[in-house]
């Protein structure tokens, strides 16, 4: 991973709070989750326009979740689409584990490596002070790699495998940010569902 160490408990990460799950799911439902979800999920093509060009998000998303449950971010505002099954399924897995509510998610599909997401911290309005996100991975293995908002030279990173969870709570959003980079390693796809609770009437700005 090059600059990037590996985050483990020991890592030098002050207000990096986040929880790694591994195997979540076995390699079994693991697979069967993630052909359902290319089944049930209607990919959409995003763009986003950056310095006055209008390029395509090197990605594919879909965001499902309660009626109420809208989500604007990189100026793209996401209506959500009703639960599929498996997100239903996958979505009460990770309120167990989490121990937190959820009433959306974002599906990113990764086609290969060539496909990723740039640096961003998931801090909007509507997601609260201190959200909680929860993170599975499904398919190909990628670098979830984090750097303080403050110190960019603060780098942590670890691989997400086939079925792991990752949950994020507290300052994470607020004092690092996050990011899926682009490899020419990578042939294969990855399915990233991220859960989120969507607070339709914000009253708090995010920090």
């Amino acid at each position: 991973m090059g600059q990037f160490p590996l985050f483990d408990d020991n890592v030098d990460a002050p207000g990096l709070d986040i929880t790694v799950v591994r195997g979540a799911l076995s390699p079994k439902d693991a697979d069967r989750v993630m052909e359902n979800l290319q089944a049930e999920i209607e990919w959409d093509q995003e763009w986003i326009v950056m310095f006055g060009k209008r390029s395509p998000v090197p990605r594919l998303t879909s965001w499902h979740g309660e009626k109420n449950a809208v989500y604007t971010y990189s100026n793209i505002k996401m209506d959500p689409k009703p639960w599929t099954p498996t997100l239903s399924e996958m979505r009460d897995l990770c309120q167990q584990h989490a121990s937190h509510e959820f009433n959306s998610v974002l599906a990113n599909f990764y086609r290969d490596g060539k496909d990723g997401n740039a640096w961003h911290a998931d801090d909007e309005r509507e997601l609260g002070k201190e959200p909680v996100i929860a993170s599975l991975s499904f398919g190909a293995t990628r670098a979830f790699q984090f750097r303080r908002v403050d110190d960019h030279s603060r780098k942590v990173a670890l691989d997400l495998h086939h079925g792991d969870l990752v949950i994020m709570r507290g300052l994470t959003q607020h004092l690092w940010q996050h990011r899926i980079a682009k490899t020419a390693k990578v042939f294969d796809g990855r399915i990233n569902l991220t859960f989120r609770w969507i607070n339709p009437n914000p009253t708090e700005p995010s920090r």
